[in-house]
């Protein structure tokens, strides 16, 4: 039996390579993979080599006789490492797209990250009333700071804002009409079209205004007896210009209450954000603040956009809808777990001690300075340029992502580099043991500081270096 195999088999047929090959038992009985067996256990390596003697046979019969691997051992625990990997893994962000929906958008301060270190490792007071001694609320638990922190009287979280939406429009307007400005039928990613919400909802979808221009006074006029909402939704990744209008949210909410129908404005902010993005050069966002200001019944937003926090759907506003929307049975299909509470509780109590620019890393990233990224930058050159390779440093734009802002950049310093083939190399970084996510542009490997935290910048070097002398 042939257990290392160094033959060409050039002058074999493939079915004599494949009368080479050992046998499973032949295999698992060899000394060579008892190391393996004692680490992994003799169900797991048994499945490994199985498999990898089905790959090596399809491969022969397809006419490469050159698959037979020249070390079992080392082939199998190749696989072995491949099968035990988790699919969810950490990745490095060079891309300079901060909110990054395919990257699991906002990375967690560390205070968010400690707070689920620290209650995922026992139990806790997830719905535990300590000062009574008797059921309590989970909801309970984010409300105090969400208050706090918008004005609003109350407030109820759930597992994204798609979901906060089609909550709020299934438990309080089900059945009856919702009335929506042409302009703001929008659909965001992965096929979810405000139209369809309402449908699925059970409300009935009132169009008014059209695409470009809708007025205060087509919302008065479209309210009768069988309206419950008057509702604005933010056009999360597009932005209208030139001769457009829409009613101040303001607006909306005088129309309301002016009528003896009385519906409620419930405002689908999407990403939502607690700061005031025009001061760190973006376009000015409407915040939640200003929001629940207005006068609004309810608002809704993503907790994992520029709030900076774990996936969530925050709802705030009045205390009466939302006290129908904690008591419907929906809400339990909807909620969140401890972990989430636990990282929303320390995002919130980032901005809480308005230290969200410093802790949080979205904030961190957006009001990053410029000469900080150009020195980064440069010290990536530096370092690759010692190893001989084509490296650059040149101005660029970042992206904020994840539905928030669309079209707004920041300028940013890159490093690029000049390799033959930036496709595959960009492809090895992929499949590095910590992943690297780069982008292409004009033929070159592009990297931007920005989205990488300094944290990172060694672990990023080290890959690059490490794939430099296996690839490049």
């Amino acid at each position: 039996m042939t257990i290392q195999n160094n033959s060409t088999h050039t002058t074999l047929s493939w079915q004599d390579v494949l009368r080479t090959l050992p046998s499973v038992d032949a295999l698992l009985r060899h000394d060579i993979l008892r190391p393996l067996i004692e680490r992994e256990g003799l169900q797991v390596v048994t499945d490994a080599v199985r498999q990898a003697l089905d790959t090596v046979r399809g491969q022969i019969r397809s006419g490469h006789l050159e698959a037979v691997p020249t070390d079992w051992a080392q082939h199998i625990d190749e696989l072995l490492h491949a099968v035990s990997r988790p699919s969810l893994r950490s990745v490095i962000n060079a891309t300079g797209v901060i909110i990054h929906t395919n990257l699991g958008r906002a990375p967690l301060s560390e205070a968010a990250r400690r707070a689920i270190a620290d209650l995922g490792n026992g139990y806790t007071n997830l719905e535990y009333d300590l000062d009574e001694g008797r059921r309590g609320s989970r909801y309970d638990h984010a409300r105090t700071l969400l208050r706090q922190l918008t004005g609003a009287e109350d407030a109820l979280v759930v597992n994204n804002n798609a979901a906060a939406v089609y909550f709020a429009l299934a438990a309080l307007c089900q059945g009856q009409a919702v009335v929506i400005s042409r302009g703001q039928l929008v659909e965001i990613g992965g096929g979810f079209r405000i139209p369809d919400v309402l449908r699925q909802s059970g409300a009935r979808l009132v169009e008014v205004g059209t695409t470009n221009r809708t007025h205060p006074r087509d919302f008065a006029d479209a309210i009768d007896d069988d309206t419950a909402a008057l509702m604005r939704v933010h056009a999360s990744n597009f932005k209208q210009m030139g001769f457009v209008t829409q009613p101040a949210l303001a607006e909306l909410v005088e129309i309301a209450a002016q009528h003896p129908r009385r519906p409620l404005v419930i405002d689908d902010l999407g990403s939502g954000t607690f700061l005031d993005t025009a001061a760190y050069g973006l376009s000015p966002e409407p915040t939640v603040q200003e929001s629940v200001a207005a006068g609004t019944d309810l608002v809704t937003f993503s907790g994992d956009k520029l709030l900076g926090g774990p996936q969530a759907g925050i709802i705030v506003g009045k205390r009466e809808p939302i006290a129908i929307l904690r008591k419907h049975p929906m809400a339990r299909a909807l909620r969140v777990d401890k972990m989430t509470l636990a990282a929303l509780d320390a995002t919130l109590r980032s901005y809480v001690r308005g230290r969200a620019v410093e802790e949080i890393p979205v904030w961190r990233m957006i009001s990053a300075p410029l000469h900080e990224l150009s020195q980064r930058a440069e010290g990536w050159r530096q370092q690759l340029a010692n190893v001989g390779l084509s490296t650059s440093v040149q101005k660029g734009e970042s992206t904020v992502g994840g539905g928030s802002l669309p079209g707004e950049t920041l300028p940013t310093w890159l490093l690029a580099l000049d390799l033959p083939r930036p496709d595959e190399a960009a492809a090895c970084l992929r499949r590095a043991s910590t992943p690297v996510i780069v982008r292409i542009q004009q033929d070159r490997l592009i990297l931007d500081p920005r989205t990488v935290d300094p944290a990172e910048d060694a672990t990023l070097l080290n890959i690059l270096l490490t794939l430099k002398d296996d690839t490049w």
